[in-house]
């Protein structure tokens, strides 16, 4: 019994690339004619070709800060997601494991994560280090919850059927559950990979001295709008980046179990 790689949906389409593009310009052309209707002063909402502007200006800074904000995430997201990739598959082979600790998984899920800082700075301090820690802290939990639901889809008849074929626990593993478990693992992998750009900005807000979300907050402090934007939209290019990544490799590797193939 095999997993199989899916044909469709593996291709992208002119429609896929085209109208997120044709969104995006609209609602450009719609903030650029918002600003000169009302004729917004630039200080309050700086026209698109002003953010821009900023950023054809310095490209240097964002870059550089853009690298320290996908570091952040990248170190931070995978230690969270492979912990929690393990604990899922641990929860579904060890039903007194899954009662001791599901529970509390789920209460933890729903604890506003910044609320979780306060005690990094005591126990980690500032730097760095705190702030992969929260970033891995929020990319574990929608991992270890999605991929343990992923498990659970598995029908016991199949499980029954490899038993009576003597297929050993990793086999049954590979063959069977992880197929199953795919569908689930991307969707904890996409949740986890945007919370944990959401969470590098409110770690940098807090305990970093580089990275997308700083650039924010000192462009807040000194009131620079056209910085501010100029940061946010790189920001919203690097997770839409991470996001697509996940999309375009779930795509080329999303896996369907197939009863027939005994």
């Amino acid at each position: 019994m095999n997993g199989r790689v899916r044909g469709s949906g593996s291709s992208v389409t002119a429609a896929d690339v085209a109208l997120p593009l044709v969104g995006l310009a609209a609602a450009t052309a719609a903030w650029w004619a918002i600003v000169a209707a009302f004729d917004v002063p630039s200080y309050l909402l700086p026209p698109p070709d002003a953010v821009a502007a900023v950023i054809a200006g310095n490209p240097g800074l964002f870059v550089r800060n853009a690298v320290a904000t996908a570091e952040k995430v990248a170190i931070g997201g995978t230690v969270g997601i492979a912990i929690g990739f393990v604990l899922a598959a641990l929860i579904a082979h060890l039903p007194w494991l899954r009662r001791a600790v599901y529970p509390y998984l789920v209460t933890v899920r729903v604890l506003p994560k910044i609320a979780i800082a306060p005690l990094l700075l005591i126990y980690v301090g500032t730097g760095t280090t705190t702030a992969v820690v929260f970033i891995g802290l929020i990319a574990f939990f929608p991992m270890v919850l999605s991929t343990a639901a992923g498990f659970d889809r598995v029908p016991d008849e199949q499980r029954d059927l490899l038993r009576s074929v003597d297929a050993g626990s990793l086999d049954a593993f590979l063959r069977l559950e992880l197929p199953y478990a795919v569908p689930d693992l991307f969707a904890g992998l996409k949740q986890s990979v945007t919370l944990a750009v959401i969470g590098a900005v409110v770690a940098e807000w807090i305990v970093a001295d580089s990275g997308l979300g700083y650039l924010i907050l000192l462009a807040s402090e000194n009131v620079q709008v056209d910085l501010m934007l100029a940061a946010l939209a790189v920001l919203v290019a690097l997770g839409l980046s991470l996001y697509g990544l996940i999309v375009l490799t779930q795509r080329r590797v999303g896996w369907e179990p197939s009863a027939t193939d005994a």
